[in-house]
């Protein structure tokens, strides 16, 4: 697990209204987060040495969320309206509707998310210049899940 999932994790709960999470995948690493005291922490990475020794190693990082939420205050977010599969085009061939970097305006449309069979077009509420796209194309988005970032 990269740095940019782990990221993407903790905003995502940082936007739910979970209060802790844990999980254990496969490979050994367990990621622990609660909300609360301004930090998150990531858990235990368990390695195997031997069939006899198993050292723990604590990875610990603490993030202020006041810094992160300055930093957001500059972006405008536009968030899935719906639970679907998000398209950065209107073909699979087609060119991205927008990338990192362009302008848009209100009412351009950014994204088209599936659900349901049904194909809706998603449009930017605001003018600005799209700094970031915060998912994969045929990814699978919630309900409230950031799909852009303008400023």
């Amino acid at each position: 697990m990269n740095y940019e999932d782990i990221k993407r994790l903790m905003d995502d709960m940082g936007n739910s209204k979970i209060n802790s999470l844990d999980i254990e995948f496969p490979d050994g690493i367990k990621i622990s987060m609660k909300k609360g005291e301004n930090s998150a922490s990531t858990g235990e990475n368990l390695i195997s040495l031997s069939s006899n020794q198993i050292p723990q190693v604590n990875i610990n990082s603490q993030t202020n969320i006041t810094n992160e939420a300055e930093k957001e205050e500059n972006y405008k977010i536009v968030k899935s309206p719906m639970v679907g599969t998000f398209y950065e085009s209107s073909s699979p061939k087609g060119e991205p509707f927008v990338k990192v970097g362009d302008k848009v305006k209100k009412g351009d449309v950014l994204c088209i998310i599936e659900a349901m069979k049904l194909m809706n077009e998603i449009e930017s509420e605001y003018d600005g210049e799209i700094v970031e796209i915060c998912v994969k194309n045929e990814e699978m988005v919630e309900f409230g899940k950031p799909l852009f970032k303008i400023k």
